[in-house]
């Protein structure tokens, strides 16, 4: 496993690209996070005393600090800036001149309300692309709503399919919608920035986190308005894809396989010593093996059953099926895949010694990302940003909170 160094200049893609991020809790600053991973200068502002919430979010250790904020904060500066005064919002007019991208989180009409519309930054800096994110959007009838991820998951489609038939929706486990609007925005931005490197004008990019749900629900919307099917929970099967389900081993243990391919199935076959399932013609086509999914599931887990799943992986890998444990954290930190490909990286820290954190993905072959540091204090770079970038004297920085 890694040991990222702390030196910011550390490169990247996106090297030389400076940030703003002006929002809080996950959709904004996952935004920014992913541009910082990839080596953007990213500049958080924070409310001063306060902070942003996600600093006590998620599971808190005995001295208040959260173990979210270093993975969701990393590669940031933090500065200490008071939105809602005349004084912090002048600083930000002034931060704007030396940035490229805005990111924001608010509720639609509160930048205006500050002074900072997208018109007066770019009047200050018309290259400037601003990241707006938002429940619904900066347009429409509910856009000036209230709207964490949670309800942009139900509206987007994604709640009323996860979980089993028989009970209510259910969450996916993690703050999907939040992070699926803040890796769009990210994107977008930088389809933006390339964009304005050849105009010389910036936009801005309004993403509504229950849009961006809706961008990954695949072919829901044709298949009811065309097929007049609507989907619904299926639990941990995918309807009519078989078989690829999690499956209870002998010793009490689960293994997911992915055996749905034609050929896949047959070596499947072969290793269940039932070869003549593969010409069974309920099971001898993907649609066959669909519309028998239960039959097949059955007959899979009396296989699946009969072996611990130790040996189950290795006959599987072995025959080239498609398998896999369901994994927890501590089966990452022993995986030899994760080790050999630098998936989780330790960083140091002063209170904690280490803390090990998920990578930086996708990985680039000549400029790849990289973790440097792990969340900042509040305000730990406001003479750094504040005073190297804008001149600021101590007073003057001491002034704005």
């Amino acid at each position: 496993m890694s040991h990222p160094s702390e030196d910011s200049s550390n490169g990247g893609p996106l090297a030389g690209i400076r940030v703003l991020e002006l929002g809080q809790l996950i959709a904004g600053p996952f935004c920014g996070q992913l541009l910082g991973d990839f080596g953007a200068e990213v500049i958080k502002v924070e409310r001063p005393g306060v902070g942003d919430p996600m600093r006590e979010w998620g599971q808190v250790k005995p001295n208040r600090r959260s173990l979210w904020w270093p993975v969701i904060s990393r590669n940031k500066k933090s500065i200490t800036i008071d939105l809602r005064t005349p004084q912090g919002q002048g600083t930000v007019r002034d931060l704007v001149t030396h940035c490229d991208i805005v990111i924001e989180n608010f509720r639609p009409g509160r930048m205006e309300s500050w002074g900072l519309s997208y018109d007066t930054l770019a009047s200050i800096n018309p290259r400037l692309v601003m990241v707006r994110i938002s429940g619904f959007g900066q347009s429409g009838p509910y856009a000036k709503r209230a709207g964490f991820g949670v309800i942009g998951e139900a509206m987007g489609g994604l709640r009323h399919i996860v979980g089993v038939p028989d009970r209510p929706p259910t969450r996916v486990g993690i703050a999907i919608g939040d992070a699926l609007a803040g890796t769009l925005g990210a994107f977008a931005a930088l389809a933006a920035i390339i964009e304005a490197r050849r105009s010389g004008i910036g936009q801005v990019i309004d993403m509504a986190i229950y849009e961006a749900v809706l961008a990954f629900m695949e072919s829901l919307i044709p298949e009811y308005m065309v097929g007049n099917h609507i989907r619904e929970r299926t639990g941990a099967t995918l309807p009519g894809v078989a078989p690829s389900n999690v499956y209870a081993t002998a010793d009490d243990q689960a293994i997911l396989i992915a055996a749905n391919q034609d050929s896949v199935f047959a070596r499947l076959a072969e290793l269940m010593s039932q070869p003549d399932l593969a010409d069974d013609p309920r099971f001898n086509s993907h649609t066959s093996r669909g519309e028998h999914q239960k039959e097949l599931d059955r007959i899979v887990t009396d296989w699946t059953r009969s072996l611990p799943l130790r040996d189950l992986i290795d006959l599987l890998v072995d025959r080239g099926v498609p398998a896999g444990r369901v994994y927890r954290a501590p089966d990452m930190l022993d995986d030899p895949q994760y080790v050999a490909r630098e998936a989780i990286v330790h960083l140091r820290d002063e209170d904690f010694g280490s803390i090990p954190m998920q990578g930086v993905f996708p990985k680039l072959s000549r400029t790849p990302g990289s973790v440097r540091w792990a969340g900042p204090k509040l305000g730990e770079h406001n003479e750094e940003v504040l005073g190297g970038l804008l001149g600021f004297d101590r007073a003057a920085i001491a002034a704005l909170g």
